[in-house]
């Protein structure tokens, strides 16, 4: 008998060589319809997989992360079956699951795939799922796997590098595939596919190698679940921050500037700023001093940080000066800066904390396929602050930071969020700077808050900075889909390597601690995501113009002036639209821009001293004053800008 622990905590004995398939059905006839991967001992088994030893087993179905990567891993290996199948030439090489759905990458050699094919990939893979074949995993000795694919260089490129008697595939109907596991049961369990798009991509991501094609795909267990993404996928286009990037002027990019570096609009530039001033206030208050760092610095200063270990040889070169010997690099960081900042002042433990802060731009060379509108660019503006503190008071100061994250994503209507408590990998210590003892530190002040704070929070071990431990917070938005918004970071280690001290009670010298953070992280991703979460339709204290005042003819443009300087005077930002178009035009227009309030001026308005407003959205409030309209604004202003 083996004695298998379950997520409940509860121990059951079984019979040796049970499967988890078996385990399930144990618990229930429902649990064995709907279980499709497992995990026992933290390995990802197949639900058929003999359980052999006493351990801990874990169930997962379809509605859940760890099921749904099993599902998608699974139907790469049917896409791969289905593109072997109706293009036998073509060499396949690897397939993984994603975030959504899965892609398979391929070597199509003269052919192109293009969309005209998507529906026949499709139809395949449907017919192959409706055979209801079992994954099946096997093992093989190499010079099996290498005489298997001894004409697809790509597959021998990885069997090369792996080791004698850990070599596995898993087989389905006529096909096979060199694989680790992970799969559902059978494949009748995918019940809808779809083909979402073809893009290139190097082989193992190096530029330097052959392009293949890849092939991104997604499948559900009901057609229903497919309609609905795809619908979501239609509204997400919709939202696209590129395209209401453009609509809305907010910023462009340039060829002609570079790749990567988006030029800010005039409306995006008050954005932009109205957004680091609604940060600049909270901050004011929580003690933070604002200071200013250059764009670059001595190779020297990131070569102490260890930045130019981490990012030297993916960034920009360096630059050279006519002094032998001299290099500068464009800042990758703010971090090393500011503590230079710091050691400019001998400090006492009186003095402490120091808050430093700065909306700072770094530079990184991301290689051109990765680039995307401003959720991936090569210059950016990080909210950066550094907080030095004595090691009694980071408690204290890592729960302020908590405090000032929720108030940004409460006045921004980020509701939906889970906090990530990343630590370091263990496995991997090389990846890291730092003693052990100040990473312990570090990653247990990380939790301890998370705890105390009552957040709702994972851990992801891996998932750490090269210099400390962090809490991220995952953001859901309007759609659905989770991003990274803000960061909190423990550090123990960069106050070594600069050497940073401060006098103790004790008259003797003492390490800072320092807390890295950012609430909007980079301020370009920011808003991009933000864009998408509103669809453009921003809080009412955050839009570039909150009314437009449209006169139905120029015999009200006195009228419409005298209205726009009394709604200065509310400090609500306006504009007057007193072309000579029809309304209608004029309120298409203002809705297509998202203006969230339109005055509608005309001679009754004029007669009355009154004005009409309409709502965004088409809802009309009707005849009031301006005083009357300026307290509804500053309500729905108070409602969703919260209070720090």
């Amino acid at each position: 008998m083996i004695q298998i622990t379950l997520p409940d905590g509860s121990v059951k004995p079984f019979e040796l060589n049970t499967t988890p398939m078996d385990v399930a059905k144990s618990i229930s006839e429902g649990l064995a319809r709907n279980v499709i991967s497992a995990r026992f001992n933290g390995t990802t088994v197949e639900t058929t997989t003999p359980l052999t030893t006493d351990g801990s087993l874990i169930l997962y179905t379809w509605n859940t992360d760890e099921g749904k990567t099993a599902f998608w891993h699974s139907s790469a290996h049917v896409l791969a079956q289905a593109i072997q199948e109706l293009y036998p030439d073509a060499k396949l090489t690897i397939g993984p699951a994603i975030e959504r759905g899965f892609y398979y990458d391929v070597d199509f050699g003269e052919t192109t795939i293009s969309e005209k094919d998507f529906k026949t990939i499709e139809d395949k893979m449907l017919d192959i799922a409706r055979g209801k074949h079992d994954f099946v995993m096997r093992s093989a000795t190499k010079a099996e796997a290498l005489e298997l694919y001894k004409d697809n260089p790509f597959k021998t490129e990885l069997i090369e590098n792996l080791e004698d008697g850990t070599i596995t595939f898993c087989d389905h109907a006529t096909f096979t595939d060199l694989c680790r596991g992970g799969h559902i049961p059978n494949t009748g369990i995918i019940k809808a596919t779809k083909v979402l798009s073809v893009a290139g991509a190097y082989w193992r991501g190096d530029e330097n190698k052959p392009q293949l094609t890849r092939v991104y795909g997604i499948s559900f267990p009901k057609q229903k679940e497919l309609t609905e993404y795809l619908a979501l996928l239609e509204e997400a286009k919709k939202r696209d921050h590129r395209k209401l990037g453009k609509e809305l002027e907010l910023f462009t990019f340039s060829q002609k500037v570079g790749a990567g570096l988006p030029l800010w609009l005039p409306k995006g530039t008050a954005l932009r700023e109205r957004l680091e001033n609604f940060l600049k206030a909270a901050q004011k208050k929580a003690g933070y001093e604002m200071v200013m760092t250059p764009h670059i610095g001595q190779k020297e200063l990131y070569v102490t940080s260890g930045h130019y270990e981490k990012y030297g040889e993916d960034s920009f070169q360096s630059i050279k000066t006519p002094k032998e010997g001299e290099e500068f690099l464009l800042k990758p960081m703010n971090c090393p800066h500011h503590c230079e900042i710091y050691n400019a002042t001998q400090w006492s433990y009186k003095d402490l904390p120091k808050r430093f802060a700065e909306f700072g731009t770094v530079y990184r060379y991301e290689q051109s396929g990765e680039l995307h509108g401003l959720t991936r660019v090569r210059g950016f503006t990080q909210d950066d602050a550094h907080i030095f503190c004595t090691p009694d008071q980071l408690d204290t100061e890592f729960k302020n930071v908590i405090d000032l994250v929720l108030y940004v994503f409460g006045s921004l209507g980020f509701e939906n969020f889970t906090a990530q408590v990343s630590l370091r990998d263990p496995e991997n210590p090389d990846k890291y700077i730092g003693s052990d003892e100040n990473w312990e530190k570090a990653e247990k002040a990380i939790l301890n808050a998370a705890i105390d704070k009552g957040l709702n929070y994972v851990v992801e071990t891996g998932e750490a900075a090269f210099y400390g431990p962090k809490l991220d917070f995952m953001v859901k938005d309007a759609l659905g889909r989770q991003w990274q918004l803000g960061t909190i970071q423990v550090d123990y280690n960069l106050p070594e390597r600069f050497e940073l001290n401060y006098k103790g009670s004790d008259n003797e010298l003492h390490r800072p601690v320092m807390i890295h953070r950012a609430p909007f992280g980079s301020m370009e991703r920011f808003i991009a995501i933000l864009l998408e979460h509103t669809g453009g339709n921003f809080p009412l204290w955050l839009m570039p113009i909150q009314v437009s005042v449209l006169t139905l003819s120029e015999k009200y443009e006195k009228y419409g002036e005298k209205v726009l300087n009394l709604l200065e005077n509310h400090e609500i930002r306006a504009l007057v639209d007193n072309r000579s178009e029809t309304i209608g035009k004029k309120i298409r227009e203002a809705e297509m821009n998202k203006t969230p309030y339109m005055i509608i001026i005309g001679e009754n308005e004029e007669q009355e001293n009154m004005i009409s407003v309409r709502q965004h959205g088409g809802e009309d409030l009707g005849t009031i004053s301006v005083e009357v309209f300026s307290e509804i604004v500053k309500t729905e202003i108070n409602k969703t800008l919260k209070q720090f």
